[in-house]
């Protein structure tokens, strides 16, 4: 932007002229690149391509000599576009490289570079066009940069549909041309697009061709290449498989179902050319003559048929027996008479459309009849209607169903009956009459079993002429079954966390019974929860709340299937519903917070502590992992027990306490995770003596001067412990002493001050050695550490080489083992009392008056001055018997000389 403005400043003050020059030296740069390619990618260099100035010099002398030629140059783009999505230009440099947006062709430019401008140099171009600005002015420039994306055989060939249908008429010529509307799609362009289509199986009779139009654009081709039967087999499914020309191929399928239609190529035929009947000549109007059947192996109206007599039929043979047209039934339409011809030649057409008919002859004779059949008269017990008797099925056996008076017309002849037809039922003379027949039940009647009944009662007399009576039978429904579940024990399952009136199953029961006795309804039993439900009439099971597994795992209840008989019946089920497990529960340690106290130097990989965590989920969702978030390279945890270790020995002077956090994972999908804090601390061990820091060597000493008054401090030894508690409480003591009267000076217990105890008088004067003892109060045994104080009594310090030669001497010191006296609680009499005597003494002193004060101190001064070379001497050279040695060096660590303090 700030490069736009400042051209259009530049435009704006340099006048007409150098607008119309800047226009001139626009340029256009063409770039090609693959599509999908990483980010950073050199498309190209702008300064290097353009060849401005300095470009080359940056390359091979350096951006010094380039800077040198000139002022450098800034490249811009004028608008971010959609080219500046996935192009990013070096300000610099001018080099365009791929950005971090990946360049996808088809979603770039869809529809073969919709969208892009100008027009491409090819049919299958997509370009990215970008307006770059070169400054400064004197290079101004207004680059017009193409780049075209070349296509990546990315994408497979997709047909729209994934099963196609397509219909070939049987009749259809060998090399007929059938166009599949349905091509298959490839956003690939050129050779990466659909190339070829082939059929897994062709069933020797189909092959596949492919036509290109003027637009490119190919379409696949059924071609038939053999003989097409619909009778035959009227369908082919196959797979048809698009393969694009990409390296490797590409391939997409679709199902292709090849349906063969039907054609008129079939006529009618009847099985036979010739039927024979005969008829008597007292059957009745309408009675059953003959039935003619042709058959057409077309579909749909090609295989319609017609019958018709032929027109050489008679017309008294036509008006005697009727044609049903559409069923081939021929029926006798009115009564024969004596005048009636006794043989009838009936031909029958069978008529298809676009057919030749198909012929059958039928041939009738008809029988004079002499004599008159028997009669056969029923008197219905049961409730009868239009020859239907009607029985409840509970009715009991031997329930009488009618009599039947078998009677001979002519008066002549013997006749006899019997009963044809299957059921519980029987036919049996009824004494003491003649001709009386009873018909009643053998068993009880079941109308779950058998609804309707046809029976026959059949008379025939001895010339062999017989007539029968035919009996229907309708069993009547009672409600006699209950309803019956399909399963007794409904199983179902559901998951935790389930959406309120969720779906369980749908129950359903069966009743054998009919009409409204059949008509089952459902109900929950009293033990099921209130919050599932029942449809009535559909028997769709509900739960309307969510359920929780951890809360309850199984539920079991009744359902009742009740018919709506009278009384109803009723049967039940159980319905068992297990909810199954959801990872909705994070592990749950039992406190967030842990604190753990441990001994320092407590043994690596030691049992520390357990932490203890649940999870209330099941299976795989209940298992847990634990781990240290922080401080994994000391922590350990074993994630089966819970058992926090720590891999090294720790050490409380280095760190005191660990503040670690778990984290427990459980095994669901996805994990939920918790954490807990753990305070690892550290109790002392007494593992580090006292550290003397003061004096910081033996070799060191301090100038007493002899007019020091008694209680006054000299020194002090100060040490430090890196131990806590008791551990670290420190006690001084003299436990070594050499000097001309070494027990005038002591050391307070708990500071370590060293003080003088009494006068120091002109015997006094020399070296003082005091080994000092700096002990801690730990348990179970004391730490200690040695250090010695070195105290020189005299008035000035005239040799100090003397002094530290002698300091360089090991001393022979008798060692005292006596522990020091130190109280934690100090008695407050005791120093009261021990302060009083320095008070006494200082009073007493004052109160021998000034004079005497002066002429004393003037004899003590001359007296030291005459014996202090030799009582010096005399008293350095003194040696004290030892009971043991010590090795001084050993316990010097750092030696430094202090020769004043």
């Amino acid at each position: 932007a700030a490069a736009r403005r400042h051209l259009f400043l530049v435009l704006l003050f340099t006048g007409p002229f150098n607008c119309f020059a800047s226009y001139s030296r626009a340029t256009e740069l063409f770039y090609s690149l693959n599509e999908g390619l990483p980010a950073g990618v050199l498309i190209g260099s702008l300064a290097r391509d353009l060849q401005l100035p300095g470009w080359a010099a940056e390359e091979q002398v350096g951006a010094a000599l380039a800077v040198a030629q000139g002022p450098a140059l800034s490249f811009s783009l004028a608008s971010q576009g959609l080219g500046g999505q996935y192009v990013s230009l070096d300000n610099r440099s001018g080099e365009l490289h791929t950005s971090a947006l990946e360049i996808d062709r088809e979603a770039l430019c869809a529809e073969n570079g919709a969208g892009t401008s100008p027009p491409a140099p090819s049919p299958e171009a997509c370009l990215l066009l970008l307006d770059v600005l070169v400054l400064p002015q004197e290079y101004f420039r207004l680059v017009k940069v193409k780049i075209a994306i070349r296509d990546v055989n990315d994408n497979a060939p997709r047909f729209p549909v994934p099963h196609i249908c397509l219909w070939v008429p049987e009749n259809a010529p060998v090399n007929t041309r059938l166009a599949i509307e349905h091509p298959a799609l490839d956003p690939d362009v050129g050779t990466n697009g659909v190339q070829t289509y082939r059929l897994r199986d062709d069933y020797g009779v189909f092959t596949l061709d492919v036509e290109e139009n003027e637009s490119g654009e190919r379409t696949p081709y059924l071609i038939v290449m053999g003989a097409l039967d619909r009778e035959a087999r009227g369908e082919y499914v196959t797979l048809i498989f698009a393969e694009d020309g990409g390296t490797p191929p590409l391939v997409g399928s679709a199902t292709l179902t090849i349906g063969i239609s039907d054609v008129n190529d079939n006529c009618p035929q009847f099985s036979e050319s010739q039927l024979n009947v005969t008829l008597c000549g007292n059957s009745s109007t309408g009675a059953h003559v003959a039935t003619v059947r042709a058959l057409d192996a077309d579909l749909g109206s090609n295989a319609q048929i017609t019958y018709s007599y032929s027109q050489k039929v008679p017309q008294p043979s036509k008006d005697l027996f009727h044609l049903d047209e559409s069923k081939g039934i021929v029926e006798l339409s009115r009564k024969i008479d004596g005048d009636t011809p006794r043989l009838h030649r009936l031909i029958i057409l069978a008529n298809g459309p676009g057919c030749i008919p198909a012929v059958i002859t039928v041939l009738l004779s008809i029988i004079k009849v002499m004599m008159r059949p028997p009669e056969v008269v029923p008197r219905f017990i049961a409730n009868e209607v239009d020859g239907v008797v009607y029985l409840k099925e509970l009715e009991p056996v031997n329930t009488p169903i009618a009599f039947f008076t078998i009677k001979d017309p002519d008066e002549k002849y013997k006749v006899d009956c019997y009963l044809d037809g299957d059921g519980p039922f029987r036919l049996t003379p009824y004494k003491p009459y003649n001709n009386e027949y009873l018909l009643e039940t053998t068993k009880p009647l079941d109308y779950e079993v058998q609804q309707l009944y046809e029976i026959s009662v059949v008379a025939w007399n001895s010339e062999g002429f017989h007539v029968n009576k035919i009996i229907k039978v309708q069993v009547l429904d009672d409600n006699d079954n209950s309803p019956v579940f399909s399963q007794q024990l409904i199983e179902l399952s559901i998951e935790e966390n389930n959406v309120p009136n969720a779906f369980l199953a749908k129950l359903h029961a069966t009743d054998a019974d009919s009409g409204e006795r059949g008509k089952v309804s459902y109900y929950l039993g009293p033990d099921a929860p209130s919050y599932f439900a029942l449809d009535k009439t559909t028997g769709v099971l509900t739960v309307s709340t969510q359920l929780d597994r951890e809360e309850k795992e199984k539920y079991r209840y009744t359902v009742k299937a009740v018919d709506s008989g009278l009384p109803p019946r009723e049967s039940i089920a159980t319905v068992t519903i297990t909810v199954l497990d959801k990872n909705d529960n994070s592990p749950r340690f039992i406190n967030k917070d842990f604190s753990f106290f441990v001994p320092e130097n407590f043994p690596g990989f030691g049992e520390i502590g357990v932490i203890s965590v649940t999870d209330a989920d099941s299976g795989r969702n209940g298992w847990v992992a634990l781990s240290v978030v922080n401080g994994s390279d000391i922590f350990v945890i074993d994630t089966g027990k819970g058992i926090l270790r720590a891999k090294v020995s720790l050490d409380r002077e280095q760190q005191s306490s660990y503040v670690l956090w778990i984290e427990a994972v459980d095994g669901g999908d996805p994990a939920l995770s918790s954490t807990a804090k753990i305070t690892v601390l550290l109790l002392d061990i007494n593992d580090n003596p006292p550290l003397v820091l003061f004096p910081q060597s033996n070799m060191s000493y301090l100038l007493v001067l002899p007019s020091t008054l008694p209680g006054s401090p000299i020194t002090e030894v100060y040490a430090v412990d890196k131990d806590t508690g008791m551990n670290a409480v420190i006690a001084y003591s003299i436990i070594g002493r050499r000097g001309p009267r070494p027990e005038s000076f002591r050391i307070d217990p708990k500071t370590g001050n060293i003080t003088l105890e009494e006068a120091l008088m002109q015997n006094d004067y020399g070296l003082y050695r005091l080994l000092v003892k700096v002990s801690d109060h730990g348990y179970p045994e004391p730490l200690y550490s040695t250090v010695m104080v070195n105290l020189f009594v005299n008035d000035t310090v005239s040799n100090e080489s003397y002094i530290e030669s002698l300091l360089r001497k090991e001393p022979d010191i008798n060692i005292e083992e006596k522990l020091p006296q130190i109280s934690i609680e100090p008695t407050h009499k005791k120093i009261e009392s021990a302060s009083c005597v320095p008070t006494l003494v200082a009073l007493s002193i004052i109160s021998l008056g000034s004079i005497t004060l002066v002429t004393g101190m003037g004899i003590y001064i001359c007296l030291r001055k005459g014996k202090k070379p030799h009582s010096a001497d005399e008293n350095l050279e003194v040696q004290i018997p030892l009971n043991r040695r010590i090795n001084l060096h050993m316990l010097e660590k750092k030696p430094m000389e202090i020769s004043n303090i």
